[in-house]
């Protein structure tokens, strides 16, 4: 088992995006949380493995969990031994917002 963070800003994401859900549908932004919690299961358990990103992000040791249901990444990084959950990317929302939130 890892030990998993979810840093701030990204947990707010995971606020929103679940709240904006539930305006769309009654019970939908319930069922994001559930698979945001389903997903950090998997990164702490360590499976299934996370893909690194492209380019400078996968230098910075930047990896996702790309989630199933939903259109978004878990985007990680480890610092210390700790995988920091650093973002919930919206795959179609402005990408590498999240870049300047990665430990050097």
């Amino acid at each position: 088992m890892r030990t998993v963070r979810v840093l701030g800003a990204a947990a707010e994401e995971a606020i929103e995006a679940a709240a904006w859900y539930e305006r769309e549908q009654p019970g939908l932004g319930r069922e994001f949380d559930m698979a945001v919690d389903a997903a950090l299961d998997l990164i702490e358990a360590e499976f299934p493995p996370l893909v690194p990103l492209p380019g400078a992000a996968r230098t910075r040791g930047a990896k996702r969990l790309i989630m199933r249901r939903f259109p978004f990444d878990v985007v990680v990084a480890e610092h210390g031994g700790t995988l920091f959950v650093v973002a919930f990317a919206h795959h179609a929302r402005r990408p590498g917002y999240w870049r300047d939130r990665l430990r050097n």
